[in-house]
């Protein structure tokens, strides 16, 4: 506000005066500066300098900024005293703390800034259900510092967000994620370094977690663990991992036999929740394993008095293996290791069909044979027996080709015609397809130390030795059960190589890049803890009717960001206001749907004061201050 004045002639005088008005400006609703008279002053008897003090009184009071120096001259709080009080009795100022509130949050539009917008959908979705876990309660009741507790949070809601190296990770932290305010570790002390420290500290407590993690999702699912998933699979290393303890050369599934790779053997319940794991040496075969770690496989942790059931892959089910489950007290349903040649079905027993989710349908016939006394079942699946049919012939057809290209370099004038070299071709050969090998016999014919002919035909017997296709046998130490029930509880296996799919390309479990086994160690186990997460949200969604896979639900709840908005007020004042973004409706679906809160927290503001300094003083003082 200020006094506007305006030549009069004062009747009282007789002389031309100036006749003084308190006037307001404002911005109306087109942009244009306006005035507003607050109060008619009139004709007044001292000098302008003395409004001026006046001015600065009343200001001060409508904006309730304190003044540091008492004011000397009395007259001029005198008549500012009585300008108030008739302002406030005309109404023409709201005086209220309501009022003196909306004002100071008035800003201005033009000078609103977003700024600092981060990701935080994802990673508050998976903080809560560490929070259902009860991660916080176990490595508190493990002695735990909170500054630990929170970095523990942090890392693990990164593994299974954006599963990275740790310095790839730290950047992510620190440039796009919002998971250090949910968990309220400082971002600024997030390094490489200091995750590689957090890493080693959760794989200290393993066993623990991996007791606590079993029970508390048997309480949050009522389950039961009647049905035991074991199975392992390989990681590689990228680098020479020379000295290390636990790479070795093996049979890569990856088909990456050119480098070192570890074993990761894993126990998990039907419902694809970790009962138990294990990392063995990269050259460890599927059978060795099973006597290093049945004594550790927990089958009992929601009270259950029947017996486990362990379903396993043919690779680890040898009759050593087999047996010594039994003697540990527990059943198994496998694929028998051979194929069963002699065997007899009992006319009596019915003919079962089951109708599979791709709409084929599947025979199962109970059998007997001499070679074993465990319980047999046939199955005849005409899905399996195309696609084993379609892989024949890709196979014999690759395999001709080979043996055609070695027959005709025999013709060419710069081709191989050494016979020990063309039998090492046909060696090399029968090594790459051995399936389609083993039907066709191959002669060499030579003169004088050069072959001139590869006589190759396929053998009489070999329709008789070939295996009917989309027929393979299950075999169990349980009795009594009907024949569509052994078989469903055998396709329990698909939770286990679903769980080793996700932990591969979900969470980024392969390569492994560490050059010492503890790092190794830490790395593959904070994969798991972070499928923990996984797994949880998932189960907990398809039970709901919602079957995303875990990308596509992260990508789906990133579009939840948290921004800050920042902008001047009225009173010169920069305010910062912190918000999350209203969820969409497929995110608010998602968090309907596992039970969680939409916002990690409701809004966060702050408001710096407008400098006192001068312009050009202190220049940097003034940067900080205005934002």
């Amino acid at each position: 506000m200020y006094f506007k004045s305006v030549i009069r002639r004062n009747p009282e005088t007789g002389r031309y005066e100036g006749y003084y008005r308190l006037v307001e400006s404002y911005r109306n609703l087109s942009g244009r500066i306006c005035h507003r008279t607050l109060l008619n002053i009139g004709f007044v008897p001292f000098e302008v300098e003395k409004l001026n003090a006046i001015r600065r009184i009343l200001t001060d009071r409508i904006n309730r900024t304190p003044n540091v120096f008492e004011e000397k001259d009395g007259e001029a709080v005198r008549w500012a005293d009585i300008y108030w009080q008739q302002l406030v009795e005309s109404g023409r100022i709201d005086v209220s703390d309501r009022a003196y509130e909306e004002k100071k949050r008035m800003v201005n539009i033009d000078e609103l800034h977003l700024k600092d917008g981060r990701e935080v959908g994802a990673e508050w979705m998976c903080y809560q259900a560490m929070e259902q876990l009860r991660f916080r309660e176990k490595l508190e009741e493990l002695g735990w510092e909170e500054e630990g507790i929170r970095l523990a949070f942090t890392q693990i809601i990164s593994r299974a967000v954006y599963p990275c190296s740790e310095l790839r990770t730290s950047r992510w932290i620190r440039e796009n994620s919002a998971v250090c305010e949910i968990t309220g570790y400082p971002m600024e002390r997030i390094t490489k370094d200091r995750l590689y420290a957090g890493a080693l500290d959760l794989y200290r407590i393993k066993d623990r977690l991996e007791e606590h993690l079993s029970q508390r999702t048997n309480e949050l699912f009522d389950l039961q663990d009647k049905i035991i998933l074991y199975d392992l699979t390989n990681t590689y290393f990228e680098g020479e991992k020379r000295g290390s303890g636990l790479a070795r050369f093996g049979r890569s599934k990856e088909k990456r036999n050119d480098a070192r790779m570890v074993v990761l053997a894993l126990v998990v319940n039907q419902e694809g929740f970790i009962k138990y794991s294990d990392v063995f040496e990269g050259n460890l075969s599927d059978c060795a394993s099973v006597p290093r770690i049945i004594d550790r496989i927990r089958v009992r942790t929601a009270g259950c008095q029947r017996r486990g059931t362990v379903v396993m892959d043919a690779g680890i089910a040898t009759a050593e293996n087999l047996a010594l489950i039994q003697a540990k007290g527990y059943d198994y349903v496998c694929v028998s290791r051979s194929r069963i040649k002699d065997y007899a079905i009992d006319p009596q027993e019915k003919v079962c069909k089951v109708k599979t989710k791709n709409g084929d349908t599947v025979t199962l016939e109970k059998v007997q044979s001499a070679a074993t006394t465990d319980y047999l079942l046939k199955i005849s699946s005409p899905g399996k027996a195309l696609k084993e049919c379609a892989m024949k012939n890709r196979f014999e057809s690759r395999f001709l080709q080979e043996i055609e290209k070695i027959r005709q370099s025999l013709g060419k004038k710069s081709g191989v015609k050494k016979p020990d070299k063309v039998h090492q071709r046909i060696g090399r050969a029968i090594e790459k397809y051995p399936s389609a090998a083993r039907f066709y016999s191959i002669e060499v014919k030579s003169e004088k130390d050069i072959a001139v002919e590869l006589i190759l035909t396929k053998k009489e017997n070999a329709a008789a030795e070939e295996e009917q296709p989309g027929v393979y046998f299950i075999r169990t130490s349980l009795k009594g059960e009907e024949e569509e029930t052994i078989w469903l509880i055998y396709n329990t296996i698909r939770e286990i190589e679903s769980a080793f799919r996700c932990l591969k390309t979900d969470l980024d479990l392969r390569p492994v890049f560490h050059k010492n086994d503890d790092a190794t160690l830490a790395h593959l186990y904070l994969g798991l803890l972070a499928y923990s997460l996984v797994n949880t949200i998932r189960y907990r969604l398809k039970a709901k009717g919602i079957h995303h896979d875990w990308q596509e639900i992260v990508r789906i709840t990133n579009t939840q960001k948290i921004v800050t908005t920042c902008g001047r007020n009225t009173f010169n004042e920069t305010i910062y206001v912190r918000r999350c973004t209203e969820p969409n409706e497929k995110v608010k679906t998602i968090y309907q749907a596992l039970g969680y809160r939409n916002y990690p927290f409701v809004k966060r503001k702050s408001v710096v004061h407008k400098s006192e300094l001068k312009k050009n003083q202190f220049a940097c003082f003034q940067q900080i201050n205005d934002g």
